[in-house]
């Protein structure tokens, strides 16, 4: 099989290296990180009129009709540079919510302003209680007139501070872990009863408490189907996982350079410690762990749209393993190789290593997906 980029991925794969060289040192990101918003708005634009927020939006939309390759590749590049700006949250997550679940109504009104750059997206579905179990959902949705009344707290939304639109789980019937009866809806971030915490995560992104007390929402603020949300949360966190093991392989394989070229040019005893034989051994043990990880990445990218249900949720959930478990072993290996430098918040082989620790925990950890996959 044969798993080159076409001409089209090609470029936009160098515009995404383009990027990430221009913009992202280490400096720079240390500068976005501690601004107000957490990213740049100049950069927001930038994507945008790249086309980069609409890439796998059909051009109805505003998009350029890419897939999942096309996240792929972008997803992999903004690894390579630590990128801060929500298009996780916005275009993988939210985006990908409202295209495979939304109505004609509610795609013509928010897609195309999603791929200008105008609305920004995110997704509360974690609560204190649920870990990572989608369908644990306690927070509710009674009904009013021809709406919804929403009261309840979603933790860790990627991006909320900066979002328009939050897209929330609630329930609209059954029991706290029963998987019917759960709905998304779609909430402006600024309605009334609208609570939003925002602050920084370990990784230097941005997450928020998301508080909701009494918030009125319309019958057209239902995303997808009520009582049957938790299918549209399964296939968009499959999305979004194979996305960020593409973001992880973007990461492992800048770990990889900087720790070889680290040791091109560290000198002990007279002579670059590169030189040392068992040195070399755990550089190539890294870049197993690399290439090992990409080929999960690449097998749960081409299996999204798989029609077998099973072959589909394994691949994801080996993605996760295999990235997960890698992930750790590079992260480890390549701060020790760095020596007391690695430790240190100057490099940035740390800042790579923290982000990697956060996507291993989004959605579920290694370990969980170990017993998902053996039980699938």
């Amino acid at each position: 099989m044969d798993f080159s980029l076409n001409e089209e991925q090609q470029l936009l794969k160098d515009s995404v290296d383009r990027f990430v060289r221009e913009n992202y040192e280490l400096s720079q990101r240390r500068e976005l990180v501690a601004s107000k918003d957490g990213f740049s708005r100049d950069h927001w634009a930038t994507m945008a009129e790249l086309g980069w927020l609409g890439a796998t939006l059909p051009e109805e939309y505003g998009g350029i009709g890419g897939g999942p390759a096309e996240a792929m590749v972008l997803m992999e590049g903004f690894g390579r540079g630590l990128v801060v700006e929500p298009y996780y949250a916005t275009a993988v997550m939210g985006g990908n919510l409202i295209l495979q679940g939304g109505s004609d109504e509610q795609k013509a009104a928010l897609l195309p302003d999603m791929a200008e750059g105008k609305l920004m997206l995110s997704f509360g579905y974690a609560e204190r209680q649920s870990r990572y179990d989608l369908f644990d959902v306690e927070t509710a949705a009674k009904k009013s007139g021809s709406g919804y009344i929403l009261s309840g707290h979603k933790g860790v939304v990627i991006h909320g501070g900066s979002a328009d639109k939050i897209i929330v789980s609630a329930r609209t019937g059954g029991a706290t872990r029963d998987k019917d009866g759960i709905t998304l809806f779609i909430v402006d971030a600024k309605a009334q009863g609208v609570t939003v915490r925002d602050y920084q995560t370990i990784d230097g992104l941005r997450a928020a408490e998301v508080s909701l007390e009494n918030v009125e929402v319309g019958a057209d603020a239902v995303l997808g189907e009520v009582d049957g949300g938790l299918a549209l949360m399964n296939d968009v966190a499959r999305r979004s996982m194979a996305a960020l093991s593409a973001e992880a392989v973007g990461i492992m394989d800048t770990m990889q350079t900087l720790t070889n070229e680290y040791l091109q040019t560290r000198e002990q005893f007279g002579r670059p410690i590169g030189k040392f034989q068992v040195l070399q051994h755990r550089m190539v043990d890294i870049l197993i762990g690399c290439e090992e990880s990409r080929s999960s990445m690449l097998v749960a990218t081409l299996r999204l749209d798989d029609e077998d249900e099973v072959r589909r949720e394994k691949a994801v959930s080996a993605a996760k393993v295999k990235i997960g478990q890698s992930g750790q072993f590079i992260g480890e290996n390549a701060i020790q190789l760095h020596g007391g430098m690695g430790m240190t918040d100057e490099m940035q082989i740390g800042h790579y290593f923290k982000r990697l620790a956060m996507i291993d925990v989004m959605f579920g950890d290694h370990s969980y997906h170990l017993k998902r996959y053996v039980t699938l």
